[in-house]
């Protein structure tokens, strides 16, 4: 593993050949075509539990989001009836999923409002954490600040400040999620980096 000093600069060639090697991988573009049809055009709305509970099971195993009862969930969201505040890009939406019986999903949550509306929620994933810590405590823009990336509303400002800061506010927030996720996933694999809370 290369040290965090050697970790290319966030730039528009360094994001666009991420861009281009997630693009190549055809499992993952598999994956997201078939969840892009299933939320925006099978069951976009979440009224109906077995339409719930399909896009939660999908996810799940698509993502691999540790959830073993996904019934719970499906059937928390459905009391939630969220498709008005999912619509208006409501943050606190993602905190409001997340938690069930006594248990944070806080990665999962972000991953199902994500991909009902990709250009309003930001997703939470441990690896575009620690990419979010090591790029921007490098610039001095923050000194420590990964337990506040547990609040959704910081998250997405810090996601903003991280495009805005490295002039890559023309890419869309699933170009970030892509190039984060693949670059952590290089230099901070997980038996390297071990989560300290369960935010699955």
């Amino acid at each position: 593993m290369k040290t965090k000093e050697e970790i290319p600069y966030p730039s528009k060639e360094v994001v666009d050949s991420y861009i281009s090697e997630w693009n190549e991988l055809p499992d993952y573009g598999a994956q997201e075509k078939s969840l892009k049809k299933l939320f925006h055009q099978t069951y976009p709305e979440n009224k109906d539990i077995d339409d719930i509970l399909t896009k939660v099971c999908t996810l799940n195993t698509f993502y691999s989001t540790h959830i073993f009862k996904p019934y719970d969930i499906a059937k928390h969201i459905e009391r939630l009836d969220i498709d008005g505040r999912l619509k208006e890009g409501n943050p606190d939406l993602v905190k409001d999923i997340a938690q069930v019986k006594g248990r944070n999903y806080y990665s999962f949550a972000s991953k199902y409002c994500s991909h009902h509306y990709p250009e309003l929620y930001p997703i939470y994933d441990s690896y575009v954490e620690q990419m979010l810590v090591h790029f921007l405590c490098k610039r001095g823009k923050v000194s420590s600040f990964r337990d506040s990336l547990k609040d959704y509303r910081t998250f997405c400002q810090t996601i903003t400040i991280f495009r805005e800061e490295y002039d890559l506010t023309g890419y869309t927030l699933k170009d970030i999620d892509r190039y984060l996720w693949l670059c952590g996933k290089k230099y901070f694999p997980k038996k390297y980096y071990k989560k300290r809370t369960n935010t699955n």
